[in-house]
C-alpha cells in the first residue's frame, strides 16, 4: 500500500540504531504512527495503545498527521465505532490547510467505509466520489481496489456503468490484493473466501452479514432481488453454509 509520506518526514535520525531515548517527539510519532498502520492495516496486535499514539499525532507534519487521522479513524471503524470514525476522517478533512491528495484519499475512503456502515449512502457515495475524483487523475485507482471489500459495493454502484474500464482495473487489483488479505483477514476460513467468491458476491456476503436486505443491496448495487438472492445462494452454496446467521459467523469471525 502506497503512504503519504513527505520527504521531510524522513529524516536521517529514523536509522535503526538511534536510541529511542533521544528521539525528537517527531520522529517518535513516527515511529509510533508507522507501527500502529502496520498493525491496522494487517489486522496484527498493537504494540502501542491509542493513550500513547493520540497525543503523539501533532508533533507530525500536516501530510503525516492527515494519514494519521486515517489509521486512527481505521482503527475505530474495525471495533465497530463507526460514528467516531466518520467522525475522525470528516474533522481531519475540515481542519487541514494545505493539500495532500494521497492523505485525504484514505480519510475520503474511510469516511466512505464508516458511512456505509451507518446506512448512509448518500453520503457514502459523497465521500466516494471525492477520493474518485483525487484518485483518477493521478492513477491512484489501486488504493481503491485494495479497499474494495470495505467500501461494501460502493465502487460497483459508482464505477461500473461510468467507467467501465476504470471499473475493469479495479477488480483486477482487487483479486490481486485481495487472494492474499482475505487469508490473512480470516486465517480459520480464508482459504474458501479467497479463492471461492467473487468481489460482487463477496460484497453482497458482506451486506448481508450487515444487516442490509435483499432489497437494499440491490437496490445499492443496480441489480434485481432476484439477482442478489441468487449470488447468496451461490455464496451459501460455495461455502457449505445454510443461512445467514452462518453467513455472520463465517465472514466477520
Amino acid at each position: 500500500m502506497t503512504l503519504p509520506i513527505p520527504h521531510c518526514a524522513i529524516p536521517h535520525a529514523l536509522s535503526a540504531d538511534t536510541p529511542a531515548d533521544e528521539e525528537s517527539p517527531a520522529i517518535h510519532a513516527t515511529h509510533i504512527l508507522f507501527a500502529s498502520a502496520a498493525s491496522v492495516l494487517l489486522h496484527l496486535p498493537s504494540p502501542y495503545s491509542a493513550e500513547e499514539f493520540y497525543p503523539l499525532v501533532a508533533h507530525l507534519p500536516e501530510g503525516l498527521r492527515l494519514f494519521a487521522s486515517y489509521v486512527m479513524a481505521h482503527a475505530l471503524y474495525l471495533r465497530g465505532e463507526y460514528g467516531r470514525s466518520l467522525g475522525m476522517a470528516e474533522n481531519a478533512l475540515i481542519m487541514k490547510q494545505g493539500s495532500y491528495p494521497i492523505s485525504e484519499l484514505f480519510l475520503h475512503l474511510s469516511a466512505s467505509m464508516a458511512c456505509m456502515s451507518l446506512k448512509d449512502v448518500d453520503a457514502a457515495k459523497a465521500h466516494f466520489g471525492a477520493a474518485w475524483d483525487i484518485a483518477r487523475p493521478d492513477g491512484l485507482i489501486e488504493l481503491i481496489g485494495e479497499h474494495h471489500g470495505l467500501l461494501q459495493g460502493l465502487i460497483e454502484a459508482c464505477l461500473k456503468t461510468q467507467y467501465p474500464d476504470d471499473f475493469a482495473r479495479i477488480i483486477e487489483i482487487t483479486y490481486r490484493f485481495s487472494y492474499g488479505w482475505r487469508r490473512i483477514h480470516n486465517p480459520d476460513s480464508g482459504e474458501d473466501v479467497a479463492d471461492d467468491l467473487t468481489t460482487t458476491e463477496f460484497t453482497m456476503a458482506m451486506l448481508a452479514c450487515r444487516g442490509w436486505t435483499n432489497a437494499e443491496i440491490a437496490r445499492h448495487m443496480g441489480v434485481s432481488p432476484g439477482t442478489v438472492k441468487n449470488r447468496l445462494s451461490n455464496v451459501y452454496a460455495k461455502l457449505g453454509i445454510g443461512t445467514r446467521t452462518e453467513l455472520v459467523a463465517h465472514m466477520l469471525r
